[in-house]
């Protein structure tokens, strides 16, 4: 039984970590696009938020499906609309 716990356990943790590794990796790209600094928190919290924005924005354009990457690419474009949006309403260049 405890072996079954520990499975689903992992079984159930493993698309929180991808989750998490894709958001710091898309946060990465867009802080080195947008020429920002930030540690690992902060590239995990741009790159979920920039994901959610760029699901909302791939929806409103239908081509993104027919892009190889395309969800990766939106979630960047995503993740860099947040990072300008937080300068703007912050006041920082």
């Amino acid at each position: 039984m405890v072996i079954l716990g520990i499975a689903e356990f992992f079984g159930n943790i493993w698309p929180l970590v991808v989750t998490i590794v894709i958001g710091a990796l898309i946060g990465w790209i867009a802080g080195i696009l947008m020429g920002s600094k930030g540690g690992l928190i902060r590239n995990v919290i741009i790159g979920i938020l920039g994901a959610f924005v760029g699901g909302i924005l791939g929806s409103l354009i239908p081509f993104t499906g027919n892009i190889p990457f395309g969800s990766f690419i939106m979630a960047v474009v995503g993740a860099v609309l947040v990072i300008w949006v937080v300068r703007f309403l912050s006041g920082k260049k």
